[in-house]
């Protein structure tokens, strides 16, 4: 049993000489005899690093390079901006060219036009021939139109007298004849203002909330487009802050204005402005007022005393009068105007907002009641939205297309 233990012990280690001769033989085959230079050592890896981040440094430059390189090829075209933006302005511009003011006048007038003109059509559709019933539908639509019901009254009157001289039964006929009577009212007063000597002077009254400062600004910015040279009187001492807004519209309008401090007396700032419009040459004053009501005494005598200035420093009246009105009112428009001329000698009116209401009806009471011309219509915010009033073309905008 020993015997076979050292016997197999032996063969055992001859054996793992065996491998390890095999072994060598094999490292001796695979490894030849001179190494390159850094074989197996760690330079390697040092020279791996270098490689590296000279690579990476070298990229960098590259990248850095190509995005200069980018840049000025994107700054170099200099002028195709500039090209562009021209051609984007003028697309704009031919897309959305300015209105003219019948334009303005008739998109302004699209409520006031649907209140009446709209009514009035599906009163008129409704009958088949002309009777006294279709007579009291058009009374009543028409009073309901804010036109009133004098001026409502007197047209009835009109179209039965014409209805029955042209034997007229087509109640599409009588349409028309109401259409001639409306244009008729409107062009039966003066809707022009008249400045013919220099200085002329434009006074202009209202209550507060119509307007009037702002017409005023406008209306100033309207003649000096006509080459006129106008001077605004801040004659309005008593509203706070109505001195800075005239300010404000005598800068956008690039007219002179002549303005005292708050509380001072009106007629002197119109004093100053008359006799500062007869040193520099100016064609026209307007004079700002204050906002007063009709039955506060105190006020409309002070209306009378500025008047009485402009007559004794001109040698006559105030050119114009004008009494501005908010068209949004309707009726109460009407009232301030009996009222206003009871105190002054109103030559016209200034009718403002017509843009934003349906009311404007009463521009025709204005006309056949009071015997006042409308001689400025608003029918914007802009500075050019408010102009003179033309009666041809009111009526012509304040009737649908297919029927004017």
């Amino acid at each position: 049993m020993l015997k076979w233990f050292n016997k197999k012990k032996k063969t055992s280690k001859d054996l793992i000489e065996n491998v390890l001769n095999e072994a060598e033989k094999l490292n001796a085959f695979d490894e030849p005899e001179e190494a390159p230079e850094g074989w197996g050592s760690e330079p390697v890896l040092e020279e791996v690093q270098e490689q590296t981040e000279e690579e990476e440094e070298s990229g960098a430059q590259e990248e850095a390079a190509a995005q200069e390189d980018f840049s000025e090829t994107v700054a170099q075209p200099e002028e195709e901006p500039i090209e562009t933006v021209d051609y984007i302005e003028d697309t704009v511009q031919e897309k959305k060219p300015k209105k003219g003011f019948f334009a303005r006048l008739k998109e302004g007038l699209t409520k006031t036009r649907d209140a009446i003109f709209g009514r009035l059509d599906s009163v008129f559709s409704a009958f088949q021939s002309v009777d006294e019933e279709l007579f009291e539908e058009l009374e009543e639509t028409l009073i309901m139109a804010d036109i009133g019901v004098d001026t409502s009254v007197y047209m009835i009157e009109e179209l039965r007298t014409r209805a029955k001289e042209k034997h007229i039964t087509d109640p599409a006929e009588l349409k028309i004849e109401l259409k001639n009577v409306i244009s008729e009212i409107l062009m039966g007063q003066d809707s022009v203002c008249h400045l013919e000597d220099s200085p002329s002077v434009i006074m202009v009254i209202g209550v507060n909330g119509v307007g009037k400062t702002t017409s005023i600004g406008k209306m100033a910015h309207y003649y000096q487009s006509q080459g006129k040279k106008v001077i605004l009187a801040a004659a309005d001492t008593f509203r706070a802050a109505a001195i800075d807004q005239l300010q404000i519209w005598a800068q956008r309008a690039e007219v002179e204005i002549v303005k005292h401090k708050e509380g001072s007396d009106p007629s002197a700032v119109v004093f100053d402005a008359i006799q500062a419009a007869k040193a520099r040459g100016a064609d026209i004053v307007i004079c700002d007022t204050a906002g007063r009501l009709h039955n506060k005494k105190n006020l409309m005598e002070e209306l009378a005393k500025t008047a009485r200035v402009i007559e004794r420093e001109t040698g006559k009246p105030a050119s114009e009068v004008l009494l501005v009105l908010d068209a949004s009112t309707g009726q109460n428009a009407l009232i301030q105007a009996k009222e206003f001329a009871n105190a002054a000698h109103i030559t016209g009116v200034v009718l403002t907002k017509l843009d934003g209401t349906a009311k404007g009806g009463v521009i025709i009471a204005l006309s056949r009641e009071q015997n006042i011309g409308v001689k400025f219509i608003g029918v914007g915010e802009g500075i050019d939205d408010l102009q003179e009033f033309d009666p041809k073309e009111f009526a012509k905008a304040l009737f649908p297309e297919n029927e004017e």
